[in-house]
């Protein structure tokens, strides 16, 4: 089974994201991750989705997505032409004997301490999915109270395939907009 991380440009209207995870419902696919939040033009949302299956399955998902009124643009992040990262928050018990360790950790993983208590740390980590799980591994035998995991988001690298809204508001190849201004 393929994993594949679509990035989506949808219409920012209230029940699209409800619309898009409800097409997956009805489809009986299953969703690894999912984000969403809005661009620098508020008219837009880009929503992040990671789903599994194999490639007849993956174009299936991708051709009824297209076929969803708010969904305006729709691409597949290549692993080696784009940027994926998710965040993670971890609490862990710790004491004054294992406080310095957990640190140490952090600080290799270049993780932040976001908060301390006396009993515990909150952690906060960006990165791809396998730096999250190999810093997870690496706190084993630490107490994980807490964890929560935004998902994959991720955008692709350069201007290629890159739309922008025009003065008109319609979308448009980002190329196509610097080409007629030269």
């Amino acid at each position: 089974m393929d994993k594949v991380v679509f990035s989506m440009l949808v219409e920012n209207s209230s029940g699209v994201l409800s619309r898009i995870a409800g097409l997956y419902s009805r489809r009986g696919y299953n969703i690894d991750s999912i984000t969403a939040g809005v661009t620098a033009d508020p008219n837009f949302t880009r929503i992040t989705i990671v789903a599994r299956g194999d490639e007849i399955i993956l174009e299936q998902i991708e051709k009824q997505l297209l076929k969803l009124v708010d969904v305006v643009d729709i691409k597949r992040l290549d692993p080696d032409s784009s940027v994926c990262r998710e965040l993670v928050l971890l609490k862990v018990l710790c004491n004054e004997q294992n406080r310095q360790n957990i640190i140490s950790i952090a600080d290799i993983f270049r993780a932040k301490i976001v908060d301390v208590s006396i009993e515990s740390l909150v952690i906060e980590l960006v990165g791809s999915q396998t730096k999250i799980e190999a810093f997870i591994r690496m706190l084993q035998g630490v107490e994980i109270l807490e964890l929560a995991r935004t998902g994959i988001t991720g955008l692709s690298r350069g201007t290629f395939d890159v739309k922008i809204p025009d003065k008109d508001g319609r979308l448009v190849d980002y190329d196509f907009i610097k080409a007629d201004t030269l």
